[in-house]
């Protein structure tokens, strides 16, 4: 196992962090604790030291299971990073009340890294309001925090203003090879390292999009490299080929994946890929590209909109639904997003467009953005819409403390 250096604290952290999102269920949909817990304890007896889970997760069940799976003295081993659920705060006291439930869920007196889950440019402004700096500098001095952090899925040019706006240890982000300019970015990722910012990564095979299946045309690319290497090598390598970051995060869910990205995780050097190798993968990023059925590169040169769409989210959805196929848990996440339930208090759906025709001046690749959105909205938001959002509402809502 490789490791890597939190800036502010020196914490020598594995490359390779277990993401408690995606550990293996039985058919009633329950975490498989006899299976989860033998990966867990592998990974850790072969290096893994950050394990993250949040709130939500497993509907509510992951936080439970890892202080059960981190017992007999593997608790000792790790550094525990979970999550406050900031759209379920609704006043001040809130916070201490899901910090003290989560430490008692995880069988802890502290977290060692603790994220306000889910940030985003609004969210960030409503529990500052809620008095979160004061939440987290008072659990820091108590012992209960030892490092603050945030995740964050919310636009460009609102990264910025949320890493400058604490004295945050770490960040959380998404990236991967065809995410360089979404969300946070590549310019994130610069700036949240060079404000001395540990980062983290998630989605670094895009919930497993990028591996599962492989449509041909990239697969014929990758089989051009003179190192011969698998999908999901490929995607790892090239996130910690960035010096910046920290550690990535992998969903595993079954044991080989638990032992495939060990393997991986021993070459993950900074700057180990070569410049053609850098090239290959800027062709099968270029490639899914071209497999993209909308033009958007996330600009938001169209926003805001006059109805409160979300229209890049929509086009990224929509994107990833034809380049991957129809897959439950992005049609879950749209729900949730853009649901007014993780990206805000406000719906914003494609539906929501009146084809007022703003949009369309101020799109530089000029999409037919009301026509686009209409069919984001027959996609997305057909029959079962309405039951989804519900069951999102119960999974991300689960006020269980």
């Amino acid at each position: 196992m490789l490791y890597r250096k939190m800036p502010k604290n020196g914490d020598e952290l594995s490359i390779l962090g277990f993401g408690a999102m995606r550990l293996p269920v039985k058919e009633d949909h329950s975490i498989d604790e006899e299976k989860a817990t033998q990966m867990v304890r592998y990974a850790i007896d072969n290096g893994v030291n950050y394990i993250d889970t949040a709130w939500p997760y497993h509907m509510g069940q992951s936080e439970p299971f890892l202080g059960r799976a981190l017992a007999d003295g593997y608790r000792e081993k790790v550094k525990i990073a979970t999550k406050q659920p900031q759209w379920m705060v609704k006043k001040p006291e809130d916070m201490d009340r899901f910090l003290n439930a989560q430490l008692e869920k995880l069988n802890t007196d502290h977290i060692d890294y603790y994220l306000i889950h889910s940030l985003a440019g609004e969210s960030w402004k409503t529990i500052q309001d809620l008095g979160v700096i004061e939440f987290l500098d008072r659990a820091k001095a108590d012992g209960r925090i030892i490092n603050a952090g945030f995740s964050y899925h919310g636009a460009s040019e609102d990264f910025s203003e949320v890493v400058d706006g604490y004295d945050w240890d770490f960040c959380q982000i998404q990236y991967n090879f065809l995410d360089e300019n979404v969300q946070a970015g590549k310019k994130g990722l610069e700036y949240a390292a060079s404000k001395g910012l540990g980062v983290v990564i998630m989605e670094p095979l895009r919930g497993g999009n990028l591996v599962n299946p492989v449509p041909s045309q990239v697969m014929d690319i990758w089989n051009e490299a003179d190192v011969k290497r698998s999908p999901v090598e490929w995607a790892l390598r090239w996130i910690w080929n960035h010096p910046e970051v920290t550690v990535i995060l992998s969903g595993m869910s079954e044991p080989s994946q638990v032992e495939e990205n060990l393997r991986f995780a021993k070459e993950g050097l900074p700057n180990s890929l070569t410049e053609k190798e850098l090239g290959l993968v800027s062709r099968v990023a270029e490639k899914y590209g071209e497999l993209m059925k909308i033009g958007c590169t996330g600009c938001r040169y169209c926003m805001p909109c006059p109805e409160g769409v979300d229209i890049p989210s929509c086009f990224e959805m929509y994107n990833n639904l034809q380049m991957f196929g129809s897959d439950d848990m992005l049609m879950l996440m749209y729900a949730a997003r853009l649901g007014g339930i993780l990206g805000g208090p406000e719906k914003s759906f494609a539906s929501q467009c009146i084809q007022c025709g703003k949009c369309l001046d101020a799109c530089p690749q000029h999409i037919a953005i009301p026509d686009m959105l209409e069919k984001v909205a027959e996609e997305f938001e057909g029959p079962g819409m309405e039951e989804r959002r519900g069951f999102v509402k119960q999974l991300f809502v689960n006020d269980s403390c």
